[in-house]
This record gives structure tokens, C-alpha cells and sequence, in this order.
């Protein structure tokens, strides 16, 4: 992936910047309230929380987990229902990427309980974040949001709460009108904070055939975001013999174009050909991921040729936290 160069000083730059404490909390994919015409999670998102205990893995342990990297970090509106822990009570908890005004959880008039994945945080640990939005709203009444809180100390994570067996059913949505299906009382912020959200959605796509492999569409232009579970290392010696061998298109006039690391694991990404849908890369991507499980398996030193592309792979490569 091409490095962005310098960019040059202007207005936005010059002006005063607003302090996190003074800049409402937004979804992470809305516009930030600063008006510095950014995202929010790319700009005051940042400053929401303090540095605390990194876990480089958070949601390993968990039935699914490919997926819920990339509902935390790649998914602008999805849902899944999760199961709690036998003797964590009996609520229905629905999994949700995003809640209206960046709320952690919020507990609905008849009880059942919406859980924010993309929310600000600063603890190093995500699992503990979501966790403890969780078991905040298993104790609070119907009808009540529970607020941010980046830094919750030390409790139990998501994997002491769930069942880390239960898998993980992931349905996207094409915007967030889910926030208030079934809602009487819509209140205005939550319904401006809707129609923002649904602005900034980007259309997105879950493949049937393999796991955690994603179609979207971003201004005009095609790709698949797929998440992997593999090594590195391994990852990128078997990406580097399909690409010797010209294997590693995932459909017709396809182009790997690089990866990025997201709670552990690796997330390759291709462009797609123009106006290339969800449904035409079930079949390449299956027959793909075929071809990986043999490159995976090879147990060979790279040759010359592949250690080559291997160096040209990793340098394309940048990691989200």
C-alpha cells in the first residue's frame, strides 16, 4: 500500500483544535464534531482513553473470531446475538458495530441488550472494554444507555462472559435503521445520530462460502477484506508462492494490493474488478481458499523468486491497533 506523503499545512491546521473533553462522542465512522472533517475514530476518537494492559489478541478465545475483528474494525453496520455464560443470567444480548451516539451498550424497553463493538477505548484490551459495557447493562433497567467509559480497570472479558462456543452469526446490514426497529419512542438525537451514521455507511457485503471475508464498495471502487486466522509468517510465505505462480487472484482481473494487522491477525485486501458484486466472488474466493490451505501446507524453503515477493508482500503491510 502506497505511503501518504507530507501534507501541507492549511486552515485546519492552523486553527485551534478543541480538547477531547469539549468534543461530543460520535460513532467511530461519523464525521468528528470538531468539524476538522475527519472521522471521528481517526481524530478526538483517539483521545478518549488513557494507555493501559495492550492485549495483542483480545477477542481470541471466542467462537468466531475473525469476525469479530472485523465487525470491530472493518464493518460499518452488522449485528450478531450472542449467548451468555451459564450463570450470567438470561438476557437477550445482541452484538452491534455501532450504537446510536457511540454508546458502549444500551439496554431496550423490554429488556433485551444492544453491545457497541466500535467504540473509543484506551485500555489496551477491547475484550475488557465491550465486557465491561456488558455486564453494566445486565444490571441496568429497561431503557437505560450506558455511558463511555475507555477505561474500565481490571473484570471479567468477553471470554468469561459468552459462550465462547456459541458461533457467531453475523448479519449486515445496509445502514442502522436496526437502532429503532421496534422503538415507539424515537428520541431526535438518536434518530439524527442514525441519519449521520447512514451517510458515512460504506455498502459491505459477508461472503457464505469462507470466513470472515468481506465485499465493499468505496467510492466507486470494489474490494474484499478478508481476515485471516493464520500465522503471519506462514501467511505470507504461502501468499508469496500463489503470486509466483500468478494463483493469487480471487477472480477475474483481480489485484492483491496488500495487508494490514487488526487485533492480531492479518487482513489481506484485493481490488476487484469495476462493478464486480458480493455474489460473483463466492465461487473464486471458495476455489481460493483452497488454493491457500495447499501454499499453507507447503512446507518447503522459498526459492529465490518467492523469498522475493515475499519482501515485496511485507513491505505493503501496516497495522491498525
Amino acid at each position: 500500500m502506497a505511503k501518504k506523503g507530507p501534507r501541507r499545512q492549511g486552515a485546519a491546521d492552523a486553527a485551534p483544535r478543541p480538547a477531547a473533553g469539549d468534543v461530543p462522542v460520535v460513532g467511530a465512522r461519523e464525521p468528528c464534531p470538531c468539524g476538522s472533517g475527519r472521522r471521528y475514530k481517526a481524530c478526538h476518537g483517539r483521545q478518549a482513553g488513557v494507555a493501559g494492559q495492550f492485549v495483542a489478541r483480545p477477542f481470541e478465545g471466542l467462537a468466531g473470531e475473525c469476525d469479530w475483528v472485523a465487525l470491530r474494525e472493518i464493518v460499518p453496520s452488522a449485528t450478531a446475538g450472542l449467548t451468555l455464560a451459564k450463570g450470567r443470567g438470561e438476557a437477550t444480548v445482541t452484538l452491534a458495530t455501532v450504537l446510536p451516539m457511540a454508546w458502549p451498550a444500551l439496554v431496550r424497553q423490554d429488556g433485551g441488550v444492544l453491545l457497541g463493538l466500535q467504540t473509543p477505548g484506551g485500555s489496551g484490551d477491547p475484550s475488557r472494554e465491550v465486557a465491561h459495557a456488558l455486564e453494566q447493562a445486565l444490571e441496568a433497567q429497561p431503557g437505560t444507555p450506558i455511558s463511555p467509559d475507555p477505561a474500565p480497570g481490571p473484570g471479567p472479558r468477553l471470554q468469561d462472559l459468552l459462550d465462547t462456543s456459541a458461533a457467531l452469526d453475523v448479519q449486515v446490514h445496509p445502514g442502522f435503521d436496526f437502532w429503532i426497529e421496534g422503538v415507539e419512542d424515537r428520541s431526535p438525537e438518536v434518530v439524527a445520530s442514525m441519519e449521520r451514521a447512514n451517510e458515512a455507511v460504506v455498502p459491505t457485503a459477508r461472503l457464505s462460502g469462507v470466513e470472515a471475508a468481506y465485499w465493499c464498495e468505496i467510492r466507486g471502487r470494489y474490494h474484499l477484506r478478508w481476515v485471516m486466522p493464520y500465522d503471519e509468517d506462514a501467511l505470507l510465505d504461502a501468499l508469496a508462492r500463489l503470486h509466483v505462480a500468478g494463483a493469487d487472484r480471487v477472480g477475474k482481473d483481480s489485484r492483491y494490493v496488500g495487508a494490514f494487522r487488526a487485533h492480531g491477525l492479518m487482513v489481506p485486501v484485493w481490488d476487484l474488478e469495476p462493478g464486480t458484486g458480493a455474489d460473483a466472488l463466492e465461487d473464486p474466493v471458495t476455489v481460493f481458499s483452497g488454493r491457500l490451505q495447499e501454499a499453507l501446507a507447503d512446507g518447503r524453503p522459498l526459492d529465490t523468486e518467492a523469498r522475493r515477493a515475499r519482501a515485496g508482500l511485507a513491505s505493503r503491510q501496516l497495522t491498525l491497533r
